[in-house]
């Protein structure tokens, strides 16, 4: 997700998409753990994406 994307959400939708991405994060880590899975860089995008939303959060907490 980029952060031209992100800047385009509202902040109930930010939060819903955080809880979205950490769910999706959690049901991954734990399939890998069962068996490995195909795409293992998508634990790490997800993580990323995740990071960079809270980060826009509290840029906008602090700015306005």
């Amino acid at each position: 997700m980029k952060m031209k994307d992100i800047r385009e959400l509202g902040q109930d939708d930010l939060a819903a998409k955080i809880k979205d991405l950490s769910e999706e994060h959690f049901k991954l880590k734990f399939q890998h753990g069962i068996r490995p899975i195909e795409n293992t860089a998508k634990l790490r995008q997800i993580r990323k994406d995740v990071a960079r939303i809270k980060t826009f959060v509290v840029e906008q907490k602090n700015a306005g």
